[in-house]
């Protein structure tokens, strides 16, 4: 690992360190501790969300022609006066405006970040870098909420506006250590991993995307993938685990702890698994492991055991998701990358985290009152969601070139390349 990929690696971390602080609070800080209620702390998650909506259909432009680095460190101040803002905010239209700020800074900051990983690694090390930041993200994350649980009082909001002191810090942190990046210059036009065009040549934006096929079809898989998991962890998942499987609110942090430890311990064996096979085939695997999840979670819900059961049933739902997304941390966000020709990889980076705000907002939408009422529809529909993730990776696989869907057989080819021993080549046969 090179040293401006280590350095964007530690602030991606500690700026998830930071993050875990107050993610875990946020709705309990808006709606108790400041006293505005539930129906304000729908809103401001409602416009967290949709201030990411707004900025990323332009923030892939602005990356390609400016640079990940200045975007990213903008974007880092932006959110770190948003989030110390919300911090102090007592007020309906304070809380409001800074999470206004707060989702509009993290939202440009996911692709900025996503395609400084991709200008400081190859073809060859970008599945194992993608897979390393995900590794750190979750793990900082984990790390910053137990920590953060430590501080927290409901009867002291000001243990809830250290908090977000935190976090605003760790994001101009963030800023600070990516400004010592020396990131190569990219040309105007370079070849794909394969040494094809992966889109072709003449208008650029969102036509030279939107005509390519391959990367439209993995941005509808990236929704469904999100929608079928994220999207329901924090809304339907929870909702689901509570009314239908009866088990303890408190159960939900060891679930989600359950999660993120499946991931810290699976992530490197997972990866040398996946590292020289179809991605497409990782993918699909995906969808089948969470179809099984969903029954599992539907066995918590719908059987006939004991609460201890739906309990360990439910953990496991969460542990199983962490599994799955241990194997697509190596293999989507690369496969962004490689699909893109190289004055577009930020625009791609954008256009795929655009389709994976869109799934964070409907699935809590359509899950979480399905989770809460609809209980035998709410396992069937995720299952079979969950199902069309294999058959969508299936498809998208038919539309890969051979190094995109398995960039090991380019390292493959090369090292075959250079091995072939004087000896074995034909010398033609001199006259006599």
């Amino acid at each position: 690992m090179g040293a401006a990929l280590r350095r964007i690696q530690l602030g991606s971390a500690l700026s998830a360190f930071g993050t875990g602080f107050t993610v875990p609070y946020l709705y309990v800080y808006v709606a108790q501790v400041r006293g505005l209620g539930a129906g304000t702390a729908g809103v401001v998650l409602a416009v967290f969300a949709m201030a990411a909506l707004v900025v990323l259909p332009f923030t892939g432009r602005v990356i390609d022609r400016r640079g990940p680095l200045p975007v990213l460190m903008g974007a880092s101040v932006v959110a770190s006066a948003g989030v110390a803002s919300l911090g102090f905010a007592g007020g309906v239209t304070a809380a409001v405006a800074s999470a206004a700020v707060l989702g509009a800074g993290a939202a440009v900051m996911q692709p900025a970040l996503a395609t400084l990983l991709v200008r400081s690694s190859t073809s060859t090390t970008r599945t194992r870098a993608f897979a390393m930041q995900f590794f750190l993200q979750n793990l900082g994350m984990g790390i910053g909420g137990l920590v953060g649980g430590q501080i927290v009082d409901t009867d002291r909001p000001g243990t809830f506006t250290l908090l977000f002191v935190v976090e605003a810090v760790m994001f101009l942190v963030l800023g600070a250590v990516v400004s010592t990046v020396r990131l190569p210059h990219v040309p105007a036009v370079s070849p794909s991993v394969d040494g094809v065009r992966t889109a072709a040549a003449g208008p650029g934006g969102l036509r030279a995307l939107v005509s390519h096929r391959a990367m439209v079809q993995l941005c509808v898989l990236g929704f469904v993938v999100f929608f079928a998991c994220y999207g329901q962890f924090e809304s339907g998942l929870a909702a689901y685990g509570t009314e239908a499987a009866g088990i303890e609110p408190s159960a939900l942090g060891l679930a989600l702890a359950a999660n993120t430890a499946a991931i810290v311990v699976a992530q490197f064996v997972v990866l040398r698994l996946v590292e020289r096979r179809k991605r497409s085939r990782v993918i699909a695997g995906v969808g089948l492991i969470w179809a099984f999840a969903w029954v599992v979670a539907g066995y918590a819900g719908l059987g006939h055991g004991s609460q201890t059961m739906a309990t360990a049933a439910m953990i496991s739902t969460y542990a199983l998701f962490g599994l799955g997304e241990s194997m697509l941390s190596p293999t989507v966000a690369p496969l962004v990358a490689d699909l893109a020709p190289e004055s577009m990889v930020g625009q791609y980076n954008s256009a795929f985290a655009l389709c994976k705000q869109l799934a964070l907002a409907v699935g809590p939408a359509v899950g979480g009152p399905m989770g809460a009422s609809l209980h035998a529809p709410y396992i069937v529909t995720f299952v079979v969601v969950s199902l069309g993730i294999t058959v969508l990776a299936m498809r998208l696989g038919r539309r890969l070139t051979p190094v995109q869907d398995q960039p090991s057989l380019a390292v493959h080819s090369r090292v075959v390349a250079v091995s072939v021993p004087e000896s074995a080549v034909p010398v033609p046969a001199t006259a006599h």
